[in-house]
C-alpha cells in the first residue's frame, strides 16, 4: 500500500489544521511568554472583534433594510392589483 506523506514538521501540520488561511498564530502551538506580546496580541484581537461587530450591525441593518423595501413594494403592488380590480368591476 502506499504509505501517506507525513509533514516533516510536525508543528507545521499542526499549524495548517488549526489555521488553514495561513496566518501567523504565534500562540497557538508554543505558547508565548512575554507579557508585552499578549497584552499587544490582546489588544490587536480587540480591534479585530469591534471591527466584525461593527461589520455585523452593517450587515443587519442591510438586511432588515431590504426587508423594509420588500414589504413596501408588496402592499404596493397590492394596492395597484386592488385599484385595477376595482376599475374592471365597476360599470361604464
Amino acid at each position: 500500500m502506499a504509505e501517506q506523506e507525513m509533514p516533516k514538521d510536525f508543528f507545521e501540520f499542526m499549524q495548517k489544521m488549526w489555521n488553514p488561511m495561513g496566518f501567523p498564530i504565534p500562540g497557538m502551538i508554543a505558547p508565548t511568554m512575554n507579557v508585552e506580546d499578549l497584552d499587544k496580541k490582546i489588544a490587536e484581537l480587540r480591534a479585530v472583534e469591534t471591527w466584525l461587530t461593527m461589520n455585523t450591525g452593517f450587515v443587519q441593518m442591510t438586511v432588515k433594510t431590504l426587508e423594509m423595501q420588500r414589504a413596501g413594494l408588496e402592499s404596493l403592488q397590492a394596492a395597484g392589483k386592488a385599484a385595477a380590480d376595482s376599475m374592471k368591476k365597476t360599470p361604464d
